[in-house]
């Protein structure tokens, strides 16, 4: 189970660095999610103190010791895994007919569901920056867990379309790392969904010069990417 706290700073910065402080951990290792970032009025005074809340989340697959524990990645069993399938594949069978002429194909890897949408009528799948297979990547991941103790994750691509999303924000991660390192000056993205996130966040965890973190709720979470500290 993830290990989630609440940090207080006068600045956003200030808040995550507290948070990282008690958790023991690097900003690599934690998603942020802002609470708090107005600032509280004194009813009966002219002076305003600023407050910053932030809920800091550890991830799951963080293998650092805290609190002289080891965070332990939860992965679904074979079973789950099954149920998942056929689940997904059900609702398949009877959703696309109604859709157009589109055909599917499922994989499992490494404990990983992998669906693979073709067919004449499959681009209109994919929508503006890839909305609409997001959403249904979603929807299915909510409709394959059921009744499933630990989730297991999924993924769609339609052609190549997953391929050169990739590419194209590879390449915005390592130009939004220039600008940063240049201007000293953190970056927030726009809302990506948490496949695109994951991209970013892969593309720049080795930098020595920055760092990145999430912040905002689904579906518009944005990732921050910051100089590290």
């Amino acid at each position: 189970m993830s290990k989630v706290i609440t940090a207080i700073g006068k600045t956003l910065d200030e808040a995550i660095e507290n948070g990282l402080k008690e958790l023991k951990c690097k900003r690599d290792d934690v998603e942020v999610k802002i609470i708090q970032d107005e600032k509280k009025k004194a009813f009966f005074s002219i002076l305003d103190n600023q407050e910053v809340k932030v809920e800091i989340t550890l991830k799951d697959n963080n293998n650092e010791k805290i609190d002289n524990k080891t965070s332990i990645k939860r992965t679904p069993k074979e079973h789950e895994i099954d149920n998942c399938k056929k689940n997904i594949s059900d609702f398949l069978d009877i959703w696309l007919e109604k859709v157009g002429k589109i055909n599917y194909k499922i994989e499992v890897k490494e404990e990983m569901i992998y669906i693979d949408l073709e067919g004449e009528d499959s681009s209109k799948l994919i929508g503006y920056r890839g909305d609409v297979i997001n959403s249904l990547q979603n929807i299915l991941y909510v409709i394959g867990n059921k009744n499933n103790e630990t989730n297991v994750k999924i993924a769609i691509n339609i052609g190549d379309y997953r391929e050169k999303r990739e590419e194209t924000l590879m390449h915005l991660a390592n130009k939004i790392e220039k600008t940063v390192i240049r201007t000293r000056r953190k970056v927030v993205l726009e809302p990506m969904s948490a496949y695109e996130r994951k991209v970013i966040h892969t593309a720049l965890q080795n930098s020595s010069k920055v760092t990145t973190y999430s912040i905002g709720d689904e579906p518009h979470r944005k990732i921050v990417v910051d100089i590290k500290r």
